[in-house]
């Protein structure tokens, strides 16, 4: 012992940061290991993880589920109104789709309140804002999320019977996914806005907008996304809060076409004003695309992949693909970010949407270092960007390489976010989002970085760990 005190100790250092300061301070080298105990610390959760790391039949049922998502092919086919192809909506039935998992009237946030009742309005259920809360509370209205009818939505994540939603399917297995289509910035439904100017904007879009688009669709025959969203990367965009690149590409092939079809000049002009008016417009483009890509790996028994992360404003949801459409659930973290001026965190609604759906896909803040230019919207500096990019890797079950990221190298985006990986290294898939005001109506008060909590993922796996029998089948 007496040689090991007489020389410069090099020590590593697991746990409490103080023990390393203790060792310099007393003259030595130390390495500080940033580590945790998996699940912090939780024994059952450590157990599943344990259970369920390299075993051979979640091994074989990740890479299953994750061929079956590299190999999707989305593409948009149609534009329809909500009804015509949504099919729980097809027998008259008053519907509203809403984003993240179930939550009742009573618990709803703000803006998802004020959406609904926008909805109810625009389909002539209600008159003003008083009867669509009535109709609701005495049950005459259904509430589902939107992901409960392969549908996803931003924000509010609103989508009624009469509303035109982008029909995209995957052209590699046949399933199909719907979003509705983005209104632009300012007081829109999608925040909780139901004015007078709201519904009319809405009712544009479904006697104008859509069948113009439809009309420009018939002419360019289906378009593929996943070629659009790879070059939306490479020209800066990272395709959830930064769309600027891929709408523009998208009105480049809908401007020609249009052209040539039979819409009229007035309706083709009002339509590609619209678009050019709004650089998020291909966000919901990319969240169909995106559901439908992860839809095509979901429902494979024994996997532990992540399918779907999605918000309500109060609680924050995830499906794996080898526990069905089930719904762990833990309250929505805040966002940290940058507020417009005149607001604070206190204004803020907890994280809300099923936008996140990008970042599930690996795009959004996954592939941050794409989109440098992300990080004057919602704050840290590229490098931080990069960093988010890179760190990803740590829980995911592989690479998208059809995704590449030019300022690393235009290495693959990582992609397959693993819940025992994540519960195992307690890293949190990371989500850039914009930020909601906590009441109905008054908009985006910012937008900011945020993480999926890790309740939700310990509750996953430990649930995927009772359909592992004895022998190590999958039930």
């Amino acid at each position: 012992m007496k040689p090991l005190f007489k020389d410069s100790l090099t020590v590593v250092n697991v746990g409490l940061a103080g023990f390393a300061r203790d060792v310099v301070a007393a003259g030595g080298e130390c390495v500080a290991l940033d580590w945790q105990p998996p699940a912090q610390g939780d024994r059952a959760a450590g157990r599943a993880v344990a259970t369920l790391l390299a075993h051979p039949a979640v091994e074989q049922a990740n890479a299953r589920a994750f061929d079956r998502f590299v190999a999707a092919q989305p593409a948009l086919v149609d534009i329809a109104a909500a009804r015509d192809v949504i099919d729980a909506m097809g027998r008259n039935r008053r519907l509203i789709l809403h984003a993240g998992p179930p939550i009742a009237w009573e618990r709803m946030c703000g803006p998802m309140r004020g959406a609904v009742q926008g909805a109810a309005i625009l389909e002539g259920w209600a008159d003003s804002t008083a009867a669509a809360t009535q109709l609701v509370e005495i049950g005459a209205i259904d509430l589902a999320p939107c992901h409960d009818h392969a549908a996803v939505g931003p924000m509010a994540g609103i989508i009624s019977p009469s509303m035109p939603v982008f029909v995209v399917e995957n052209k590699a297995a046949g399933n199909r996914a719907f979003c509705n289509m983005n209104e632009g910035l300012g007081k829109v439904l999608r925040f909780g806005a139901n004015g007078t100017d709201v519904i009319d904007r809405l009712r544009f879009m479904a006697r104008t907008l859509a069948p113009t688009l439809r009309a420009a669709l018939a002419r360019t025959g289906s378009i593929e996304l996943k070629p659009l969203i790879a070059q939306a990367l490479n020209m800066g965009d990272e395709v959830h809060n930064r769309n600027a690149a891929a709408t523009a590409l998208l009105f480049k092939r809908l401007a020609t076409a249009l052209m040539g079809s039979d819409a009229s000049r007035d309706a083709a002009s009002a339509t590609l004003e619209f678009i050019a008016a709004n650089d998020h417009f291909f966000l919901n483009l990319s969240m169909a695309a995106c559901k439908a890509m992860l839809d095509a790996s979901a429902h494979q028994p024994g996997s532990s992949l992540v399918v779907a992360m999605a918000r309500n404003g109060v609680n924050f949801g995830v499906r794996l693909a080898g526990t069905g459409n089930t719904w762990f659930e833990a309250p929505a973290n805040p966002v940290d970010g940058l507020y417009f001026p005149g607001y604070s965190v206190k204004d803020a609604a907890a994280d809300l949407g099923d936008s996140a759906i990008t970042e599930t896909a690996g795009l959004g803040g996954f592939a941050m270092a794409a989109a440098p230019a992300i990080v004057r919207f919602v704050g840290g500096t590229s490098n931080d960007a990069m960093h988010h990019s890179l760190r990803m890797r740590a829980i995911t079950h592989g690479v998208n390489p059809a995704f590449t990221l030019p300022s690393l190298d235009f290495a693959a985006a990582a992609a397959g976010i693993d819940a025992r990986k994540v519960v195992d290294r307690g890293i949190l898939p990371v989500i850039n989002s914009g930020i909601a005001h906590r009441e109905a109506g008054v908009g985006q008060i910012g937008a900011g970085v945020t993480s999926a909590p890790l309740a939700c993922f310990t509750a996953a796996i430990q649930a995927l760990e009772r359909s592992i029998n004895g022998d190590g089948s999958i039930r």
